[in-house]
């Protein structure tokens, strides 16, 4: 069985919208205003090599499709993303034109469940905050990697959204990057917080 991954760029109120601002955000862009320093870019190079494919919403896919093909590096992150198998969920999306694009419609959840289901390594979820709302309202999620930037954005499409019961988290590693901090944590499926 695979595992779920959701990675995120978050801002220290939980706002995970428009990191790079290429969405058209008026905060968006706010990522770019820390260093995140080499051992930061290491941790993002090894999760995407680490990863045997992507699982994105629309948008997100959208996006990477546009700016990833034409794209190249030495550390091979850029063949990575566009070798890798991508797996995209979405009900409106006619076609999936980038590389190894599977479009994963109808009911969703279950979709996702199969692929889950499936043989192989770890999905990695990077943006698509309405897919990360579903996984995580799912119970489909196994690990989070944030890199939470030190920005109080105070709008924006937030991490976790309101949600009708508190959840528990296991803080697996936490470490400073330059100005960042990661922490990887795994849900606490049996436990629940008293509310």
């Amino acid at each position: 069985m695979r595992r779920i991954v959701v990675s995120e760029f978050m801002s220290v109120d939980g706002v995970m919208e428009d990191p790079g601002g290429a969405e058209g955000f008026n905060r968006g862009g706010w990522a770019f205003q820390f260093d995140r320093g080499s051992e930061g870019d290491k941790f993002k190079l090894d999760e995407v090599m680490d990863a045997e494919a992507m699982l994105l919403g629309r948008v997100t896919y959208e996006g990477f499709a546009a700016a990833w093909p034409e794209r190249t590096d030495d550390a091979g992150f850029a063949d990575k993303m566009n070798s890798m198998q991508k797996f995209v969920v979405s009900n409106t999306l006619q076609s999936a034109d980038w590389n190894n694009s599977t479009i994963v419609s109808g009911d969703v959840v279950a979709g996702i469940r199969e692929v889950k289901q499936g043989e192989g390594g770890d999905l990695l979820v990077a943006g698509s905050a309405r897919l990360v709302h579903t996984l995580i309202e799912n119970d489909l999620v196994d690990e989070y990697r944030l890199m939470i930037f030190p920005v109080v954005l105070g709008a924006g499409k937030r991490m976790w959204a309101d949600t009708p019961t508190a959840a528990a988290l296991e803080v697996v590693d936490s470490r400073k990057a330059a100005e960042v901090l990661i922490v990887v944590l795994h849900p606490k499926h049996a436990e629940a917080v008293a509310g």
